[in-house]
């Protein structure tokens, strides 16, 4: 009995497991499933299996409620858990509240979502962590579906609140423009840079094993946490589910941490740099060989579409696509094999081809022949303005010959140049 009795009064000081701060004398703001959850770990003395880790700035209004539906759901799962409160920095009492409710208060001093949820997982001790808002949004008494998906063995379970894959979004719980652009997009763009079936790529409530997260080596710092997170999972290969989830309007009365566009370009900022085949190679081959496509045609003769006519001078248009679509196009495998070695991407099929059959000679010997083919166009036209005396020659015609040529030399000396930066960021790394 004494020992059940030290067990209550530690549970009633809002330690429920270590490091949960100072002993409250008030046993009534404890919630009932909490003191009978620390009993249970307590008598068991294992590691919990199920950590809820809900990042916290000034949560006060709605902290209490999220962390009781959290305990509620361990206690009717039946399986040995702890909350955990990363706070980021609160000035409102909401670590006191925390540790009054029965959850384990971590503090965070780097400010940031990114910064508070990855010293809460870090901290966590469950074999499998949650990580929902603590803004009373999601429903922690809910989540027997993800803890379910990660007893079959998935590694990431997402939570998905779009309609359009079974998810609901409750009246004034998301702004008109995150529900119908800012998710939408980045979300399209997610499936499409990533290759991810994932629906919704910012939902803030969602599962990982403890050994997914530190193999996902995350590193954001703010919003963008979200897409890296999903990122890094097919990246990984990981196996990811996804459970359709109600989003209910936040329990606050002031304005949510979240900016639209700051935090919104962030997300897309973040992508776009883990994407250099988005970023640079598309465009770039579209400028390229949309560019040699054009000038290959103004080159035999003017022509016409529609109403506008394409003469000479479109030449010096189309030899700026080819020459920007080129440098593009290099970005993109400087960018690529910078990533590969650098770790933060996977090696891809497409770079393993490329590496196979590019060697720094065969890429000198590209540069040298395409730079002769402009020469060689160069010398014609000298041939043409000595059999003219050296005097004027039609602009046009002369256009024709030079324009071409001199991209050509241009490309030449880039593929040469190029060539031979790839091969210093293919040296071998010393660490």
């Amino acid at each position: 009995m004494r020992w059940g009795q030290r067990t209550l009064q530690r549970a009633s000081c809002g330690s429920f497991g270590a490091d949960a701060g100072t002993c409250s004398a008030s046993f009534c703001d404890v919630h009932p499933s909490a003191l009978l959850l620390e009993l249970k770990i307590s008598s068991a003395r294992t590691i919990p299996k199920l950590s809820i880790v809900m990042p916290c700035l000034n949560e006060a209004e709605t902290l209490a409620s999220c962390i009781g539906k959290a305990h509620n759901a361990l206690a009717e799962l039946a399986i040995s858990g702890e909350v955990v409160i990363a706070d980021n920095g609160s000035t409102d009492g909401s670590q006191e509240i925390a540790r009054r409710a029965g959850a384990r208060v971590i503090e965070v001093t780097e400010r940031g979502y990114g910064c508070a949820l990855r010293g809460g997982i870090a901290a966590a001790r469950g074999q499998w962590i949650i990580i929902g808002d603590a803004d009373d949004s999601y429903d922690f008494g809910s989540i027997a579906p993800f803890v379910q998906k990660l007893e079959a063995g998935y590694e990431l379970v997402m939570g998905c609140r779009m309609p359009w894959a079974n998810g609901r979004i409750m009246k004034g719980a998301m702004p008109w423009k995150h529900r119908w652009i800012g998710n939408p997009l980045l979300t399209f763009l997610g499936r499409l840079f990533f290759k991810s079936s994932t629906n919704d790529f910012h939902c803030g409530l969602r599962a990982v094993s403890k050994d997914a997260f530190l193999k996902m080596n995350l590193s954001s710092t703010g919003m963008e946490f979200a897409s890296e997170m999903v990122m890094k999972a097919t990246f990984t290969k990981m196996r990811v589910a996804e459970i359709p989830i109600t989003l209910h309007k936040d329990g606050r009365s002031r304005q949510p941490h979240l900016r639209s566009w700051r935090d919104g370009w962030r997300h897309l900022r973040f992508m776009l740099l883990h994407c250099p085949m988005w970023l640079f190679f598309v465009p770039g081959a579209a400028l390229l060989f949309g560019g040699i496509a054009l000038q290959m045609r103004v080159a035999a003769g003017p022509f016409k579409i529609g109403i506008f006519g394409l003469e000479s001078n479109t030449l010096v248009v189309s030899s700026l696509a080819i020459l920007l679509g080129m440098q593009l196009i290099c970005f993109a495998l400087f960018a690529r094999i910078f990533a590969v070695t650098q770790g933060f991407l996977a090696q891809s099929q497409r770079l393993r081809f490329f590496e196979s059959v590019f060697s720094l000679e065969r890429g000198i010997w590209a540069g040298f022949a395409v730079g002769m083919i402009g020469l060689a166009e160069v010398c014609h036209a000298v041939w043409l303005w000595r059999a003219a005396g050296f005097g004027p020659l039609p602009t046009a015609d002369t256009l024709r010959l030079v324009v071409p040529a001199t991209t050509c030399i241009a490309c030449g000396m880039q593929l040469t140049f190029a060539s031979f930066l790839i091969s210093i960021l293919r040296l071998p790394h010393i660490r």
